[in-house]
């Protein structure tokens, strides 16, 4: 297999192929991903209710997925915390309701597969999406399964990677994998 494109999103900065594409001298993630998103200029509203984990997935597959057919391409994602900012956010929105309404725009993002399903809208993908809660980033394991996806047909390309997100801290490592 090759890896063809590598994008690394953190610390305010998204660095392809080993170059920095954008940088930013904001604090917080939020504000991070919002200019990120405007100076790329991405026609997506969609993009601003997303919660953060499916902001940092989006933003890495949209440096690599952009102009290309990707009806072909599958997503195979892993983290450590899964969604667990998000459900953190949705205890919070309940906790602060005095009638115990939780927000269901929050409630919507308590999986992670909702950051690659995100993806799959956007790009129109076709094929199969994985997103594995790991103890840490095993790119073996990731590779292996992609590998079988690409052997069996089902994909000629996989969008593969590392996207962790709690609270301030965040890394996405993703790249795409071809025969």
């Amino acid at each position: 297999m090759e890896k063809t494109d590598i994008c690394t999103i953190e610390h305010s900065v998204i660095i392809v192929n080993g170059k920095t594409v954008f940088e930013s001298q904001n604090g917080t993630f939020s504000d991070f991903a919002k200019e990120a998103y405007k100076n790329s200029g991405i026609i997506y509203p969609k993009f601003h209710k997303m919660d953060n984990l499916s902001k940092l997935a989006f933003l890495a597959a949209e440096t690599l997925l952009k102009d290309k057919d990707n009806s072909k391409t599958a997503l195979v994602f892993a983290n450590r915390s899964s969604s667990l900012d998000t459900d953190f956010k949705y205890q919070e929105s309940i906790n602060s309701q005095e009638n115990y309404f939780p927000s269901p725009a929050v409630f919507v993002y308590t999986l992670p597969n909702i950051c690659v399903g995100e993806i799959s809208i956007r790009h129109q993908m076709q094929t199969e999406n994985a997103f594995f809660v790991l103890d840490e980033f095993d790119e073996d394991f990731l590779n292996e399964y992609s590998r079988q996806l690409l052997l069996s047909g089902r994909a000629e390309k996989v969008l593969c990677g590392w996207v962790e997100l709690y609270r301030e801290s965040y890394k996405a490592f993703v790249y795409l994998l071809t025969l």
